[in-house]
């Protein structure tokens, strides 16, 4: 399973971006994608998740401001961004997992400037 992102960049304090991601190869229909971020120095962290068959997953910060949504294959994930601040600049990855399998993304930056 392959798992490419895209989206990121540079975007202003209170703006907003879309994350974009799929997954290609031995995919299955039933599984799991989310967004994690990792900041410099930090572990990298849950932002959301959801599942093919339940409802999203969000941490904390993303709450109120992020939105996670499926697009028209079952291989395909958003995270849709609002009010950016500079505590969400990170590199942001997509995790694909079915089962006991996990796949990554390479990541895509986000830089929010003030």
């Amino acid at each position: 399973v392959q798992v490419v992102e895209s989206g990121g960049g540079l975007v202003q304090a209170g703006g907003s971006l879309r994350l974009s991601c799929v997954a290609s190869g031995s995919t299955f229909v039933i599984n799991v994608m989310g967004w994690y971020r990792q900041q410099p120095g930090k572990q990298r962290e849950l932002v959301a998740s959801l599942s093919t068959r339940g409802s999203p997953n969000y941490a904390d910060s993303a709450k109120g401001r992020f939105t996670i949504s499926r697009g028209g294959a079952s291989n395909t994930v958003y995270l849709q961004m609002n009010s950016l601040s500079r505590e969400d600049t990170a590199i942001y990855y997509c995790n694909y997992r079915y089962s006991q399998l996990s796949y990554w993304g390479q990541g895509t930056q986000v830089t929010v400037s003030s």
